[in-house]
């Protein structure tokens, strides 16, 4: 059974920063690329950043770039995205995705909430 546990979400002051995780588990998570997306109500869903199944080639968004770090261990079948200088527009929830590099097969987390306020 395909399972996607994301955490660190929460609130955070402007300037701040939050470290995301989303472990999974009931695939082969080396043979992955890893995402991550989010989403505010009423707008599309935004590509934040990506990374290979072995880690290489990250890309990010351009308001991400020079901010946000993505990175996996394939150890632990998990991914992380390091959020520095946060914005109140970062505001969205952040969703975990996976993509099959040989098969094309799709998974998807729940979702975790990230607000930057004051």
């Amino acid at each position: 059974q395909v399972r996607f546990v994301e955490s660190g979400g929460g609130l955070v002051q402007p300037g701040g920063s939050l470290r995301l995780s989303c472990t999974t588990s009931g695939f082969t998570f080396s043979r992955y690329t890893m995402r991550w997306y989010r989403q505010v109500p009423g707008k599309e869903r935004e590509l934040v950043a990506g990374i290979s199944s072995v880690g290489s080639t990250p890309n990010y968004g351009d308001s991400m770039k020079g901010r946000f770090t993505i990175s996996r261990d394939n150890d632990k079948n998990t991914v992380y995205l390091q959020m520095n200088s946060l914005r109140p527009e970062d505001t969205a929830v952040y969703y975990c995705y996976a993509r099959g590099v040989y098969t094309g097969l799709e998974y998807w987390g729940q979702g975790t909430q990230v607000t930057v306020s004051s």
